[in-house]
């Protein structure tokens, strides 16, 4: 990594009167409770690999911003170091700082509420030893998942045990639609999702100054073993109240704005708001760059506005699932209306601009947060991007077509880049202008055009160099932190290449098999290979003998669908095999011709066809380029 720039060190010093650095109380509500921090304690898996760790963040210690850092997510990032068990109500414990999500304890009658039991099971165990470490050992009795997100769920096994589950010792809560988003927001498009996070999170780059100093929403994302137990109780009415081991609380969902499935929750014996991560001390993602489908930013501020009216008056604390508490019920008010009105008027106005015939892209330039939202740092863009925000709101109304027809046909990345550059007087008279550009701190354009070289032959080192370097000041400029991290790993990998990702299946071994098998041979036919099944048709019937589930699948026109509940009489052939066994396939700990070649997979009929259409079926490559064109022939590998 290089050093700040001139320009950037300008930039940054002028961002400096753009944010209310004299405002201090986060670092206090931050700190307010804690009983024990974790420190530099390191968490490893059983075979020792490391899980999560704070070591690497010591840069952090220092109060001002170094040049390769906006000041606001510089103070951001400081304030998210907080750590440890904390205390924040007589019977109400958070753990923060071991994932980029927190863990809430609730204390009950007889056992333990936890909520939200972060990523991994290594760090729950760990969170939870904290605890018992110095309150009562009482056991987990219920367990609540605010949301379908995996930073919510994923330790549920270091907490409590599918078998307690099973026995009726712990119930576990959730919103309605939880487990159809639980496994499936990322199934259809999780490969390419996955490879994005890297962009998001910036789980690859090194800590420092000069690397990934935050998320917005935590330090990172731990390594561990992710879990799923599915619910056993359903929250299904907008507003719901139920006494859980003793404990009132209020649910209330929250659908399709932070995620499809969510609530929040409202403690009347504590005076307690949980807003999960419907408002947390950031703006937040109206569509993350990993990719999602956008969000709803006017449902999302109306949700902020009704727990204001309902729950704003009796709150004394408010505390989320990410980051730290809002203390005394004045400012729990204040916050909320702020999170509210700060959802609102980025809607509002990006809808009204498009309206006059503004395209995303101009709106995204237009619109400057109101000076009384500015001043507030949970109103900042810390995990959020307040122009990609913009865009995603533009996205949600009229899609990504801006109504120009030179637009809706126009070359792809690679073509478009050859034409550019040759139209431009080619590579080395693009370069001279863009190193003239770049000494001006003309960064934005000077990475579009460095990129067009690029694309156009990726194999100018010179031009590499160039995008890297203009994208990497744009990432010590930019408050954002999933877009410092995104254009920092940009700038690695032109340097660099893509990076070697590790192999397997990237799904958790609960989250499989939990998979609906309509979502499964949905998967499937999006990874058919049209090209190769052009002119054939194939009829396969699928029995599953363990779940007692008949499924057709059918091939014509290039498009695989299928039925449930029936068998075709006219099939070419019939699978008879367990859910286990396709859970193994889908693992990849087993493949179609292993399986039958080994007899897990009986067949009645023509092989063959089952073979045929085994060869049509892709399997995705993790490691796609992203800032480089992709490879120009796709191929398509049997599973």
């Amino acid at each position: 990594m290089k050093d700040a720039t001139e320009a950037t060190r300008v930039a940054n010093r002028a961002a400096l009167a753009q944010v209310p650095l004299a405002d201090r109380q986060s670092f206090e509500d931050a700190r307010r409770g804690l009983i024990e921090a974790l420190g530099d304690n390191l968490i490893t898996r059983g075979d020792g690999r490391l899980v999560w760790t704070l070591k690497g963040y010591e840069f952090l210690e220092r109060e001002d911003a170094p040049d390769s850092v906006h000041p606001g997510l510089w103070r951001h990032a400081r304030v998210n170091m907080a750590n440890g068990l904390y205390r924040v109500t007589d019977r109400v414990y958070q753990i923060r700082g071991f994932d980029v999500s927190n863990m809430t304890i609730i204390e009950g009658d007889s056992g333990l509420i936890v909520i939200d039991p972060l990523i991994s099971t290594e760090v729950a165990e760990a969170a939870m030893e904290l605890y018992l470490k110095h309150r009562p050992h009482k056991p987990v009795v219920a367990v609540i998942y605010s949301h379908s997100h995996i930073d919510h769920f994923g330790g549920v096994r270091g907490v409590v045990s599918g078998e307690d589950v099973a026995a009726g010792k712990v119930t576990i809560w959730a919103p309605a639609g939880f487990m159809a988003a639980a496994v499936g927001e990322n199934v259809i498009a999780g490969n390419a999702m996955l490879r994005r996070a890297l962009f998001q999170f910036g789980a690859m780059l090194p800590r420092g100054e000069r690397g990934q100093v935050d998320t917005g929403l935590g330090k990172s994302v731990s390594l561990g073993t992710t879990t799923l137990i599915p619910p056993t109780n359903l929250i299904k009415k907008p507003v719901e109240t139920h006494r859980i081991d003793g404990i009132e609380i209020i649910f209330e969902l929250t659908p399709d704005a932070e995620a499809p499935a969510e609530l929040i929750m409202y403690y009347p014996d504590f005076w307690v708001l949980n807003m999960t991560e419907i408002t947390t001390q950031n703006f937040h993602n109206l569509l993350p760059m990993r990719g999602a489908l956008v969000r709803d930013s006017l449902a999302w501020s109306k949700y902020i506005g009704g727990a204001l009216h309902r729950y704003g008056g009796s709150s004394e604390v408010l505390i989320a699932q990410h980051n730290w508490p809002v203390w005394s019920g004045a400012r729990v008010r204040g916050f909320l209306r702020k999170q509210r009105d700060a959802y609102k008027f980025v809607h509002d106005q990006t809808v009204r601009l498009m309206n006059y015939g503004y395209v995303g892209a101009e709106i995204a330039e237009m619109i400057k947060l109101p000076a009384s939202l500015n001043q507030e740092w949970s109103a900042h863009s810390f995990y959020g991007n307040l122009k990609h925000n913009v865009r995603a709101i533009y996205q949600r109304y009229l899609g990504h077509y801006d109504g120009n027809p030179t637009n809706l046909d126009a070359l792809p990345p690679v073509e478009a880049a050859k034409k550019s550059v040759e139209y431009m007087g080619g590579a080395e008279a693009v370069l001279k202008k863009a190193r003239e550009d770049f000494s001006r701190g003309e960064y934005r354009w000077v990475a579009q055009v460095a990129s067009q070289l690029v694309f156009a032959d990726p194999a100018n080192r010179d031009a590499r160099e160039l995008a890297a370097d203009a994208l990497e000041q744009l990432g010590y400029q930019v408050e954002s932190a999933t877009a410092r991290n995104a254009y920092l790993q940009g700038a690695f990998e032109l340097r660099n290449g893509v990076p070697n990702l590790p192999g397997g299946s990237g799904a958790a071994p609960d989250i499989v098999r939990s998979l609906p098998l309509d979502m499964y041979f949905d998967f499937m036919a999006v990874r058919l290979n049209g090209d190769k099944a052009a002119g054939k048709t194939i009829v396969l019937n699928w029995r599953f003998i363990d779940t007692k589930e008949d499924y057709v699948l059918n091939l014509e026109n290039s498009a695989l669908t299928f039925v449930a509940d029936m068998q075709a009489d006219n099939a070419d052939a019939t699978l008879t095999l367990t859910r286990a066994t396709l859970d193994e396939i889908s693992l990849q700990k087993t493949t179609y011709s292993a399986a039958l070649q080994s007899g897990q997979i009986a067949v009645a009929g023509s092989i063959e066809k089952i073979v045929e259409l085994l060869e049509m079926i892709d399997t995705f490559p993790i490691r796609f380029p992203v800032v480089e064109p992709r490879p120009a022939a796709i191929s398509s590998t049997a599973r």
